[in-house]
């Protein structure tokens, strides 16, 4: 079924077994497609954009389920999922809001200020480091090095990289996301559905 006719599938149902965990028509296409690049064995190479696949495919975060269902995509162990998705903290292993805020807190970013920006960030938002707004728009994590030291302090929110920023400048770019309102994730929605340059 195509994903924008699937029912939006909710963290409740994904626990309880009520829904099953498939992927959309387009994303298992693109599943097949990036499996294809590597040799029979060696599946699991595939596993970083599969995981990135799914989280984009189930609001965000990895439930368990999900990660059964990427293992056995890939014909391995659950566990060798789950080790991988909890090392990498672009993976959200439990719900986040729409807008997932990745502030570096490695020490050139925190030396240029960062701390100050994680403090700004929960007062304008309301909550702390690990939490989601109620309206569900924003979570605010705390990440090791983005690789943008030259350019602290920094954060990142999908594939954007916001860099040398101030308290005012994260104001109007929080403000901009939450004006949009929009779904932000690490592989837009559209590199699911057209993935014409990813080559088998």
């Amino acid at each position: 079924m195509p994903s924008s006719h699937r029912k939006f599938v909710t963290s409740k149902q994904i626990k309880t077994g009520l829904t099953a965990v498939r992927f959309s028509d387009e994303a298992l296409t693109l599943a097949h497609k990036i499996m294809k690049r590597y040799p029979e064995g060696k599946q699991k190479s595939a596993l970083l954009p599969l995981l990135h696949i799914a989280q984009t495919e189930f609001d965000g975060w990895l439930s368990p389920q999900v990660m059964d269902y990427v293992a056995m995509l890939l014909k391995i162990q659950p566990i060798e999922v789950y080790e991988v998705a909890s090392f990498y903290s672009m993976f959200n292993l439990k719900p986040v809001g729409k807008c997932v805020i990745e502030v570096c807190r490695t020490g050139p970013c925190w030396l240029m200020g960062a701390e100050d920006l994680v403090k700004f960030i929960e007062k304008k938002l309301g909550i702390k480091e690990g939490e989601t707004t109620p309206d569900g728009m924003f979570t605010l994590k705390t990440v090791e090095c983005l690789a943008s030291c030259g350019t602290a302090p920094m954060m990142q929110i999908g594939e954007t990289y916001h860099e040398n920023l101030t308290l005012e400048k994260t104001e109007k770019i929080l403000d901009n996301y939450k004006n949009k309102g929009e779904v932000v994730t690490h592989w837009r929605k559209e590199r699911v559905t057209n993935h014409s340059d990813i080559k088998q």
